[in-house]
């Protein structure tokens, strides 16, 4: 006769889907120990997928306007660096005019006019770090200024034939809706200072110049109508800047809003989809000895037989 285990085949059931459990769940935990997420795939997340992914989205967003605004900055910062320069520059050509006028000598203000005319090409006419003009607006691949010689300027009709650049300036979206105007045109910012200069070119190539080291009545009302175009040009050139300045402010203040913003949707997706590794390793260390527990009882069920419930025979008698 044999002697049958105890163990049903109902009970070997139940364990064996304990054991299988024990194991899914020490998976699962080794799983989130290692990446440091919840689950790798929306079953996983559940019911807050959609949340997740509306998170991500906007997280997504937010990055790629803050990555465009801070392009935005180094242009503006690029700007503010070159339209001071052009303030100091249309501050020295109007010095220029007033030394010469006060000196009663004009012999060197076309050559100054020059240097000034080659600054103005330089900055004006400078490129972004794509080789696109800076000051090109939508027209930035197209050279904005287009006069090199104090002659250039004579065969002008006025300054403004001298301008190449488009009419559009450039914009950065940095929100939902959202654009702000950053470039600055070449012709907004330069055209009164080359006007000043080709007033001067045309007089020294007209019937009152050249200019010389003596300085007739005619010449010295020119000249102090000069220093005044000269000044206005300065100005010009200062409100430009101030513009500029502006938007700068406006860029770091929206820069400063995307960072809070960024790191409200990273806080939503972590609190979704990061585990808490305290809790996790917490976890794993449980559902290790849950499994072991599960195997050693499974294992110790299918050894026991009758056997261990008969009495033993005393020896002797």
């Amino acid at each position: 006769m044999s002697i049958d285990r105890v163990a049903t085949s109902t009970q070997a059931q139940y364990l064996l889907s304990q054991v299988t459990q024990a194991n899914n769940a020490l998976n699962r935990t080794q799983a989130q120990v290692a990446s440091g997420k919840v689950a790798t795939d929306y079953a996983g997340i559940g019911d807050k997928t959609a949340a997740l992914e509306a998170a991500r989205a906007a997280s997504d967003r937010t990055t790629a306007y803050q990555n465009a605004t801070n392009l935005a900055l180094n242009q503006v910062n690029m700007q503010d660096t070159q339209l001071s320069s052009l303030s100091d520059l249309a501050n020295t050509w109007r010095q220029d005019i007033t030394q010469a006028l006060g000196n009663g000598d004009a012999s060197t203000l076309a050559t100054d006019a020059q240097s000034v005319l080659d600054q103005l090409n330089t900055i004006l006419n400078s490129k972004d770090a794509n080789g696109n003009y800076l000051y090109g607006g939508d027209k930035n691949t197209t050279q904005p200024l287009n006069a090199t010689t104090l002659a250039d300027l004579v065969a002008l009709p006025s300054a403004s034939a001298a301008f190449s650049n488009g009419t559009v300036t450039n914009a950065v979206r940095i929100s939902d809706g959202q654009t702000v105007q950053v470039g600055v045109l070449a012709s907004d910012a330069g055209q009164q200072l080359l006007q000043s200069l080709k007033d001067v070119a045309d007089y020294n190539a007209g019937p009152g110049g050249p200019l010389g080291s003596t300085i007739d009545s005619a010449t010295s009302s020119f000249l102090s109508g000069a220093i005044q175009g000269a000044a206005g040009a300065a100005q010009a050139v200062n409100n430009v800047a101030a513009t500029n300045g502006a938007v700068y402010q406006q860029l770091q203040d929206a820069s400063s809003t995307q960072q809070s913003m960024s790191n409200m949707y990273q806080g939503f997706v972590s609190d979704i989809q990061d585990v808490d590794m305290t809790t996790a390793v917490s976890n794993l260390n449980q559902n290790q000895l849950a499994l072991q527990a599960a195997l050693q009882v499974t294992a110790q069920l299918n050894q026991i037989s009758l056997l261990n419930y008969l009495p033993l025979s005393s020896s002797g008698g």
